[in-house]
């Protein structure tokens, strides 16, 4: 892809150094930047499994995971409003004049206070949900049919909210905790609009030649208490993606997402703390084909 071919050539990029705005922020991928009456929001290179970051980043992946957000941002804002600001074309290049491959990886967003919990929406049974239901017969509280398989379609969506961890694993609670933890009507509007965000992104999906099987969504609110969709949004790094035409249940399919990395990772026979094993090239790479994959077919198919 055009668009990418000067980021995925270039070395990873897994700090983002030399701005004049204060850096206010980092997380396990973004760095977020104060630039006054907004934040900018940069995805870097890096890549991160079981909540430890990885060495070392792969090549693109912050341009890539940061297009597929703002395209999504913009065929969701029917939906509910989100925190990107007009004019980013203008807006990043005052902050990167000289430097396109850079502003291929910035949001400029505005300045909302996070919920406290993020928002998982699971349409099929793979990875921890799948493990759930395998061993309880339950998810967070959602009990589904008996006698499902692996990777197959539950009979509708459902909301599974997770807390948000500043140190250590994000952990699943129950609606009933999530709704005491944001209070009855917040949590209404946040399932809500959880679960037509995903049933947006499948329908989208599938006409990219691809399954949405689960998904991660944050929320934010402003001072006047509106509801906007922050962070990122149906990307290989928060959403597990499932080629269509190699979908069978009873089998964990191929994907798009990180389960390339986790494969890896397993096979090393690592403990999951850190230090974490070195990816070799060969990771790298597959974990960069399957993400441009990703971005092809999302930004030019669905």
């Amino acid at each position: 892809m055009d668009m990418f071919s000067a980021v995925l050539d270039a070395p990873a990029v897994t700090r983002i150094d030399g701005l004049s705005h204060p850096r206010v922020g980092s997380g396990k991928v973004r760095e977020i930047f104060d630039l006054g009456d907004a934040l900018l929001l940069m995805a870097t290179d890096r890549v991160s499994a079981f909540d430890v970051v990885l060495e070392p980043g792969v090549p693109g992946k912050g341009a890539i995971l940061t297009q597929i957000s703002l395209r999504w941002f913009h065929e969701t804002e029917d939906l509910i409003p989100n925190h990107i600001l007009p004019d980013q074309e203008a807006r990043l290049r005052e902050v990167f004049p000289d430097d396109p491959g850079m502003r291929l990886r910035g949001m400029v967003v505005r300045k909302l206070r996070p919920l406290t919990v993020e928002c998982v929406v699971r349409g099929y049974l793979a990875g921890s949900g799948w493990e759930s239901y395998r061993k309880t017969g339950e998810i967070c509280g959602h009990r589904p049919p008996p006698g499902l398989r692996e990777a197959e379609r539950l009979p509708q969506p459902i909301f599974t909210p997770t807390t948000k961890a500043t140190e250590g694993h994000d952990m699943p609670i129950t609606e009933e905790a999530c709704a005491r933890e944001l209070g009855g009507e917040l949590f209404e509007q946040v399932r809500a609009a959880s679960l037509r965000l995903y049933e947006r992104g499948h329908e989208r999906a599938a006409a990219a030649g691809m399954i949405l099987a689960d998904t991660k969504f944050e929320f934010g609110s402003d001072d006047a208490g509106n509801l906007f969709l922050i962070d990122e949004i149906l990307t290989p790094d928060s959403s597990r993606y499932w080629p269509a035409d190699q979908y069978e249940p009873g089998k964990s399919p191929p994907g798009f997402d990180k389960q390339f990395v986790r494969d890896y990772l397993a096979s090393s026979f690592w403990d999951r703390n850190p230090p974490a094993p070195v990816l070799p090239p060969e990771v790298i790479r597959g974990t960069q084909e399957r993400y441009l994959e990703a971005a092809r077919n999302l930004l030019e198919r669905s």
